[in-house]
């Protein structure tokens, strides 16, 4: 147990999983604010712990300097917002899995974790489980053997999500262990799943994994189960060890071996199975007080943003084999879509899109007739865009943004979650304006934050920022950055998105302090003398 009793750690989500955050937090005596939105969950809570502080609006934890850190239960939908709403306010970062539900998002979290000096861990429990630690050593110290095959089984049948399908609902426990006793990412991944509730939210997926040296896996994970099952197997050259996870007793080593007669047929000589005694404690107690310990002695997490990153290379992986069959068969401008392309099987591509190479369009969006998006683009959840919209290569907008008829976006352009673009300036429900649309303009590199509007008819600039929950009403210039409503200036940012500072009289210059390029500002307007990235 950490020592002393410092409240320092905030936590965001009473529900399901998030109770027993909240319990083991207080336990730790770490616990300093809690957080719901629904005040029905916060009255249940408080019959059980009185003396907590709570609350319903999280920018009271973003803005309490007494809070350094915050866990994260939300759903897996929410998870990117509030934890990168919670790095950029300087606080350290507990998230539970998945880290977020695509890669990109992931990437943006983990670099932000390291520019801002945040400490970020995934809550991948099981390598804080007294019985995974001690698997980890019968393999290192080579009791098993060489380590040929691995493979789980998580079922159950009870709660059923919608926001996110099985593989990111239970598959990230055991890909986090399989990658860590492996010591290695996947050469391959392979996977298929059914949808039999929820069209396009899989029930049942099972994943198969190829490793460089020869050694394979499998994931099989359902909520569509008679019973809860729990295991992990891991067959070695010399045993067979076995995580049992509903047992009570946790581990067993099955010392089985294989005797080859006549140098050609294999003879198994099966052994009594043993218990192998593991530490004590509750593995969810053991993480909070590893993220605890973290936070206090700024070090890196066992299960940091990288691992977490490994994960959802996994997850993303086998999210495309499975909708593999659905990419292929979808058809844009009259033939089939480049064979790089990834469309989630709940997306939709209209017949006269053209769609880039390399592009990967989520969850539930919509791609209309006569668009055009350019190679490298990442769309997130529930995007739609056009019809006859443009798109630029290397975009990333992230869920729930609509890009109208009228926008285009340039190369590299960010659009935060939620942003909103308009394309009539003075719209009526009963009176048609089609023919009065204004063109919208986003220029090279530039970025929208989340929930920000861009009134239509101007222009956004080259490596410009819009700040979150900002009304762009007027032209903002290359590389300003503007906020609030209406958005007016308030800086300017380098082209790697760091804010600059000015020195000199008249033609003034400043030096990135990140990347070191060199800006000129005269007149009002500002230009690169050097840029370096």
């Amino acid at each position: 147990m950490i020592p002393t009793r410092e409240k320092f750690i905030a936590h965001i989500g009473l529900g399901y999983w998030g109770k027993n955050i909240l319990r083991n937090l207080h336990e730790l005596g770490t616990l300093h604010t809690a957080c719901d939105q629904d005040l029905a969950v916060i009255e249940e809570r408080k019959k059980q712990f009185p003396d907590v502080r709570f609350t319903t609006d999280m920018e009271d934890i973003l803005r309490d300097p007494e809070i350094r850190a915050v866990s994260i239960a939300a759903p897996a939908a929410m998870h990117y917002r509030m934890a990168m709403e919670c790095l950029l306010a300087g606080k350290d970062v507990y998230v539970e899995k998945p880290l977020a539900l695509n890669l990109a998002q992931g990437e943006e979290l983990v670099e932000t974790a390291r520019r801002k000096d945040r400490v970020l861990m995934v809550g991948h429990i099981l390598q804080y489980h007294p019985a995974v630690i001690k698997l980890k050593e019968l393999v290192t110290e080579g009791v098993l053997g060489r380590i040929e095959y691995i493979y789980s089984n998580r079922l159950n049948i009870g709660k059923l999500r919608t926001e996110e399908n099985i593989l990111w609902s239970f598959a990230p426990h055991d890909i986090s262990v399989i990658l860590m006793l492996f010591g290695e990412e996947p050469a391959r991944v392979a996977a298929q799943g059914g949808d039999y509730l929820n069209k396009g939210i899989y029930d049942t997926t099972l994943t198969l994994l190829e490793f460089a040296g020869g050694a394979k896996g499998h994931i099989f994970v359902s909520w569509l189960h008679p019973f809860k099952e729990q295991k992990l197997v891991v067959v070695g050259s010399q045993a067979m060890a076995v995580f049992d996870d509903v047992s009570k007793d946790k581990l067993f080593l099955y010392p089985h071996q294989i005797e080859w007669k006549e140098g050609r047929i294999p003879v198994a000589h099966k052994a009594d199975f043993q218990v192998v005694p593991v530490g004590p404690g509750e593995p969810l107690k053991l993480e909070l007080e590893h993220f605890a310990r973290c936070v206090r002695q700024r070090t890196k997490p066992l299960t940091d943003g990288r691992e977490g990153l490994r994960v959802l290379k996994v997850l993303e992986a086998a999210e495309a084999s499975i909708a593999g069959a659905a990419a292929k068969n979808k058809k844009a401008s009259g033939s089939f879509l480049p064979p790089d392309v990834f469309v989630h099987a709940s997306a939709e591509v209209d017949e006269g899109a053209r769609i880039g190479a390399g592009t990967k369009i989520w969850h539930f969006s919509h791609i209309m007739g006569g668009s055009e998006i350019g190679e490298g683009c990442v769309i997130g959840q529930n995007v739609v865009i056009g019809p006859d919209a443009s798109v630029g290569k290397g975009c990333k907008i992230q869920n729930n943004v609509s890009v109208y008829k009228g926008v285009v976006l340039e190369e590299e352009v960010f659009c935060g979650p939620s942003c909103v673009f308009t394309n009539v300036y003075n719209p009526r429900a009963f009176v048609e304006r089609k023919h009065e649309f204004l063109p919208t303009v986003v220029r090279q590199g530039a970025t929208i934050g989340a929930n920000a509007t861009v009134v239509c008819g101007n222009t956004i600039g080259r490596y410009a920022l819009v700040g979150a929950g900002a009304v762009v009403k007027s032209d903002v210039p290359d590389y300003a950055v503007v906020a609030g409503v209406p958005a007016r200036q308030i800086g300017w940012a380098c082209k790697c998105g760091v804010p600059l500072k000015f020195k000199g009289q008249g033609e003034q210059e400043a030096v990135c302090a990140n990347c070191q390029s060199r800006y000129a500002l005269k007149g009002g307007a500002l230009r690169a003398v050097r840029e370096n990235i």
